[in-house]
């Protein structure tokens, strides 16, 4: 008597395989991207992958992945070596990043501003006052505040709704970070406009309504980092 066939359905999980390597990678990237967007590398430094490894306390294959991953993303550049390097800034990427990001960003702060929620307005409010607050000159306040400015926008951005732009700004704002790092050190206290007056200029935009005045601040605010650039940085020739 020929036995009937087993009622229960094949369980699919069986193709999946171990996700601890792959965890430990997520967090590696996560890890050198955050870094990465803090500007917390200097513009051509080296990174090597046994250094990374030691420092994190972990094997070098995930270092090995995550790095793969950011110069697919254009945050770093591969090396003869096996080593890579945080790109240098180049005047014709600084150009065209300060076009993508003012384009993009611009129009997000636009598609946002008449859907922000005044949960939004009050998380808004106080990054910007605990921005105002932090004292310079400390490498965890430089860090602090690369948070801080991080999350006031991209509160913004992720109100305007749209899943495709948001990865388009994470990547532009990876590639930014030796720049925003560079125009930091170039920054000087008392002829330089701090960043904080273009935070308040959108803030005073964004709760009137004001879609116009709303990305013309934020474009000035973008815009600030790269004309710091633009009019003191020597450009070396590899680098031109």
């Amino acid at each position: 008597m020929a036995h009937s066939a087993d009622p229960r359905p094949q369980s699919t999980l069986a193709v999946l395989g171990p996700v601890a390597r792959q965890t430990v990678q997520d967090q590696v990237y996560s890890e050198l991207r955050r870094s990465l967007i803090q500007g917390a590398f200097d513009a051509g430094e080296v990174l090597r992958i046994r250094d990374l490894a030691a420092r994190m306390s972990i094997s070098t294959m995930p270092v090995r992945e995550a790095l793969a991953r950011l110069i697919s993303e254009r945050a770093l550049e591969p090396l003869p070596n096996r080593s890579v390097r945080v790109p240098l800034i180049r005047r014709a990427h600084l150009e065209d990043l300060a076009h993508a990001r003012a384009l993009i960003e611009g129009e997000l702060t636009a598609m946002a501003l008449p859907r922000l929620t005044s949960a939004d307005l009050k998380a808004l409010r106080a990054a910007t006052r605990a921005y105002d607050n932090l004292a310079a000159g400390r490498i965890e306040t430089a860090r602090e505040a690369a948070d801080l400015n991080h999350d006031f926008h991209f509160r913004i951005y992720r109100a305007a709704g749209s899943d495709v732009l948001i990865p388009v700004v994470e990547s532009l704002w990876l590639q930014s970070g030796p720049y925003i790092r560079k125009a930091a050190e170039i920054f000087e206290t008392g002829r330089d406009a701090p960043a904080t007056n273009h935070h308040h200029a959108l803030m005073e935009a964004i709760e009137a309504g004001n879609v116009q005045a709303g990305r013309k601040a934020l474009v000035a605010d973008i815009g600030r980092a790269f004309d710091l650039l633009r009019q003191r940085y020597e450009f070396d020739r590899e680098a031109a």
